[in-house]
């Protein structure tokens, strides 16, 4: 059977970028402020550690590994949703944004948390979900149950087409149609994502004041700044017109529609004027749709991969295609704009060895070749959790076995498109979210030492050995890599300020490139085949070999999978 190309519906490359403190603007290009100079990690809260054997990880979790996160060089933690939420989307439908669910704790565990984590010198991150609520949301509940409530258009309601139809042909990012019916209005409501998630209208200053008031709360509970989820679709176009199809079902993905539209920075910018002075907090944004002609409006960019990947089709790629990308980012945007996050994973994302690198890939030289290449870009890192032990992507046997609720749409979307279980499972086991959310795998006891309970989520079936109790013994694991590359750059000014400078352009095995401030030059070289390479060893006149993740380098030849750095003075 011929099958017709099939998108996976929704952005699993989220691009991130930090907005001077907090919002839109320049911000200094020197990096002069705290945030800047240190390494951000993103717990999976759900998945971190449990405190309590009820298989679900939370706050105490958490504070029990501060210890292990300050000495991984980690001054930022990134905590995904833990609001009171009914976990339609693991957190990112909020009924509540004033409670901690009690599945993750107190208040008061939060405020210990902020406390705790404050004395080693790491701030908190709070996971800001602004484009839409949960559908059992009070504010929900309020604008649902009529047309004249208080409430009544805090989120996006349209009337029926004639025929009773939707109001338009958009496409959820989770699959199916952006509207749902509502009985007592007798009209539909806009959800970006899950019927669960309806959006809210940002229209509505009251909504914007009462999402400000939301900030200044956290704020005041002494959060180190914001992670803006989805934060680009706040704004819609004007008269919601249908878009071009670009599914069989004459739907069109909301994604075009939305992201990004016109008006939006005036949002923002009014948003920091609000939560921002007095204060040193910092914002960084899940911008999707953001191109590199805005640029200068949006801080700067690290896109990693195109918007789209196809699903259940593995999408052939170039290193220099990858360079490319991030060179513009360096070159363009960090230099003259401001300052961004530089990622390769996070929650919503395969695993990064999986997807970089060949499938023959040793996971572990792999794993030291993709840390070296992201700690040692300007901006600052962020690392999602277990990328430091070398994570790769879980391959379960069974559709049922996965949590996610947008890999089960899609792959029942696959199914209904005529692809075979198997060919459906094996887009599932290259994109599925769950293989960035598995959880985090401490020792080699039962469940990896993350619950006594039964997880909530299986753990990943390597964890016998792969795990933070073996990798922090071994002088030549992953864990150890990361922490050797983030005292280097601590201690050289030209792996956090430098100037940024390609080297090999066309090479199609090695990424190299050089940093550079106050008199100080480091060469990075990295080896993204499986291969020995050679390359031209002019680039190291001068230079002192720093660390090379295969023991020792020889100038002009890099091993398989090696990363090398080199100093100049």
């Amino acid at each position: 059977m011929k099958h017709r190309k099939l998108k996976w519906i929704g952005l699993l490359i989220a691009v991130c970028l930090f907005m001077g403190s907090v919002g839109c603007g320049y911000a200094s290009a020197a990096p002069d402020l705290w945030w800047q100079k240190t390494i951000a990690y993103e717990i999976y809260v759900k998945s971190f550690k449990d405190s309590d054997g009820d298989g679900i990880g939370d706050l105490r979790g958490i504070i029990s590994e501060l210890d292990y996160l300050r000495d991984l060089g980690v001054g930022v933690l990134w905590l995904t949703p833990c609001y009171v939420s009914p976990q339609a989307d693991n957190g990112y439908d909020i009924a509540d944004y004033y409670r901690i669910d009690p599945a993750y704790g107190t208040m008061a565990d939060m405020e210990n948390l902020i406390s705790e984590a404050g004395s080693r010198g790491i701030r908190i991150v709070m996971d800001l979900v602004f484009n839409h609520t949960s559908n059992q949301n009070p504010w929900f509940l309020e604008s649902s149950a009529g047309r004249d409530t208080d409430k009544s258009d805090w989120y996006i309601w349209m009337d029926p087409r004639e025929d009773g139809s939707a109001p338009n042909n958009w496409r959820s990012i989770f699959g199916g149609s952006a509207w749902t019916y509502n009985e007592a209005r007798g009209q539909y409501y806009l959800h970006t994502f899950l019927p669960e998630q309806p959006d809210l209208n940002w229209e509505n200053p009251a909504v914007r004041q009462a999402l400000t008031d939301v900030a200044r709360f956290w704020i005041g509970k002494g959060v180190g700044g914001f992670r803006m989820d989805a934060i680009t679709y706040i704004k819609k176009p004007s008269g919601f017109p249908d878009g071009e199809p670009d599914a069989g079902d004459g739907t069109a993905g909301i994604h075009k529609m939305t992201a990004n539209t016109d008006g939006i920075l005036d949002y923002l910018h009014a948003f920091k004027a609000a939560v921002q002075p007095g204060t040193d907090i910092f914002m960084v944004g899940e911008t999707n749709g953001v191109s590199p002609e805005d640029l200068p409006v949006w801080i700067g960019e690290n896109d990693d991969l195109p918007d789209e990947m196809k699903w259940c089709e593995r999408r052939a790629w170039s290193l220099p295609e990858l360079k490319e990308i991030f060179s513009a980012s360096q070159q363009k945007a960090l230099l003259t704009n401001g300052w961004a996050a530089v990622f390769l994973e996070n929650h919503d994302q395969p695993r990064s060895i999986n997807h970089f690198l060949p499938e023959n890939a040793d996971r572990a030289a792999g794993g030291k070749a993709l840390a070296t290449l992201l700690l040692t870009m300007r901006g600052t890192p962020f690392i999602m959790e277990g990328e430091e032990l070398g994570f790769v992507n879980v391959a379960w046997d069974s559709i049922g076995r996965y949590n996610d609720v947008s890999t089960r749409n899609h792959y029942d979307f696959a199914i209904r498109e005529g692809y075979t279980a198997e060919e459906a499972l094996a887009g599932v086991h290259r994109f599925a979210r769950d293989s960035s959310r598995t959880p985090m795998q401490w020792d080699d006891t039962a469940n990896a030492g993350f619950t006594a309970g039964t997880p909530w989520l299986p753990v990943s079936d390597d964890y016998a050995w792969v795990n933070a109790a073996s990798e922090k013994n071994d002088p030549d694991s992953v864990l150890n890599w990361y922490i050797s590359l983030a005292g280097l750059r601590r201690e050289h000014p030209a792996l956090t300020a430098g100037d940024y400078t390609e080297l090999f352009p066309e090479d199609e095995n090695i990424f190299a490139y050089t940093r550079e401030a106050d008199g100080e030059k480091a060469v990075i070289l990295i080896n993204f085949s499986t291969e020995t390479v050679s390359y031209d060893p002019a680039c190291l006149e001068g230079a002192e070999l720093m660390l090379s993740s295969a023991g020792e380098s020889r100038p002009g030849t890099l091993q398989p999978l090696e990363a090398a750095i080199y100093l100049a003075r």
